[in-house]
């Protein structure tokens, strides 16, 4: 099958350049294309995994991704979204971001013999001569059509800046780079990119009478339009030491019942017709299909040991034991909790389960707190030694969904 009947039947794609072209192109050429990610934390989100499980299908469809590391577009920084200036970064911060990034990316695109490609824009955007890039480059822009993007509108209330206004120049720019460098001719992102990939569609097209096409997909939101991807907590992360594979197989496990069939077509490679069945499920039996999501991305990103473990231990809480090694857990020292112990909204910080004590105090004032599943009736409410099992262990439970396990070290 074509590449874009793929990302299309999956439900990826939004919107195109040049649908028709598009199609030909994948059905006839091996495509370069590429994807830019822009290095603002040291780890990839849920939000990155759209785009990458796009590259993964290109890929087995056997066209070369170019994974685009923004080293020099994250010193300037994208208003797309943001109704803030993004805070500045050092080089030296941006670089190893890019590597994280790197490392992580590598786990989902195969790079070996040629078969992918990583490149960073800061090796040709940071020496650029800023008179013969305006002469070059800016005189084929129009700044009353770049005021109409959608990314600028945005932000012209709370001000925009000259510095953030270069930003779809810079991004357009780095698509005439890697077309001139790799015969790059596709380039893909989520759809609030679309005003800065139509800049450098249209750029090459006028500047070097070549083909050049553009391809947004849909971004992944809950049903109340919110971007996916945020928790309690803040960010979903890739990276097991930011969101432990529990958390993040937790995240999937209960996303809305309208959104999974979205979420099995694009965030796994189950076969359409598996997807469409788990799908149509209602009822009760929806948790099935919201089971096999979780563990189906979790394995993807963590591999398949821990997405095991992760629904293992989920349905281990939800019978009410505590085996499983993917609950999250600190251990304590016996010590802490002899004599008086420690209070609930202590355990609760602990825990990480609350971000203050007020919160924390709301939510045992309200029922939500459980230990050992037992409802905690009051803020006086003190954690003993005898209240851990025989196994040493003590598990807190914050609403439906937050969970802590403390186990004894001694």
């Amino acid at each position: 099958m074509n590449a874009f009947d793929v990302l299309m039947e999956r439900g990826f794609i939004e919107q195109t350049t040049h649908e028709k072209e598009i199609k030909e192109l994948l059905e006839n050429e091996k495509v370069s294309f590429y994807i830019g990610f822009d290095p603002t934390a040291d780890s990839l989100t849920v939000g990155h995994f759209l785009p990458v499980m796009a590259m993964a299908h290109m890929q087995r469809a056997g066209h070369r991704p170019i994974v685009l590391i923004g080293g020099g577009t994250t010193m300037i920084g994208d208003p797309t979204g943001k109704s803030d200036m993004r805070k500045m970064m050092t080089q030296e911060i941006i670089n190893g971001n890019a590597n994280r990034f790197k490392e992580q990316l590598s786990k989902f695109i195969d790079f070996n013999d040629d078969k992918a490609i990583m490149v960073n824009n800061a090796d040709w955007l940071l020496n650029l001569n800023y008179i013969d890039f305006l002469r070059d480059i800016g005189v084929h822009f129009s700044v009353n059509r770049m005021l109409t993007a959608e990314c600028y509108k945005s932000r012209m209330e709370k001000g925009l800046t000259f510095l953030e206004f270069n930003y779809m120049l810079m991004q357009s720019y780095d698509f005439l780079a890697l077309n001139k460098e790799y015969d790059c001719k596709l380039q893909l992102g989520g759809n609030d990119q679309w005003s800065n990939i139509i800049g450098g569609v249209e750029l090459i097209r006028r500047k070097e009478q070549k083909p050049a096409f553009g391809m947004t997909f849909k971004l992944l939101t809950t049903g109340e339009g919110k971007k996916m991807g945020k928790t309690e907590k803040g960010a979903v992360w890739l990276d097991p030491e930011k969101t432990s594979p529990y958390e993040f197989y937790q995240y999937w496990r209960n996303v809305e019942d309208i959104k999974v069939q979205q979420c099995l077509g694009l965030l796994t490679f189950l076969p359409m017709d598996e997807v469409r069945r788990l799908g149509a499920l209602e009822g009760a039996e929806i948790n099935t299909a919201k089971e096999v999501l979780a563990y189906e991305i979790t394995k993807i990103v963590h591999g398949e040991e821990k997405a095991k473990e992760a629904m293992e231990a989920a349905k281990a809480l939800f019978t009410g034991a505590t085996k499983g090694g993917s609950i999250p857990t600190t251990e304590v020292s016996k010590e802490e909790f002899e004599g008086e112990g420690i209070d609930i909204i202590s355990a609760l910080q602990k825990a990480k389960l609350v971000p203050t004590r007020s919160e924390g105090r709301r939510m045992v004032q309200q029922g939500g707190v459980r230990v050992n599943d037992v409802k905690v009736e009051g803020i006086e409410r003190m954690i003993t030694i005898d209240d851990f099992k025989e196994d040493g262990t003590i598990l807190i439970k914050k609403g439906k969904k937050g969970f802590h396990q403390f186990k004894l070290n001694n």
